[in-house]
């Protein structure tokens, strides 16, 4: 079983998604809805899959306009 100290940061993560954003992450939801035109349901996923890698959210919010 792997410790959980500061040695070992990825023994900390949760194994399963969050069912609320984190402190701050709803101020990144609003900035991805309003500058990408996502949903606000989208832009919690894109940031619940992607962190604050924000290519990556960019890239995800693009494919879900190509989608509508």
């Amino acid at each position: 079983m792997p410790r959980r100290d500061a040695k070992n940061p990825m023994a900390r993560r949760p194994t399963s998604p969050r069912s609320r954003p984190l402190k701050g992450e709803e101020t990144e939801v609003d900035h991805i809805v309003e500058t990408q035109s996502v949903s606000p349901a989208q832009a919690r996923e894109l940031v619940r899959r992607h962190g604050n890698d924000w290519r990556k959210i960019d890239e995800a919010a693009k494919s879900y306009k190509d989608d509508s």
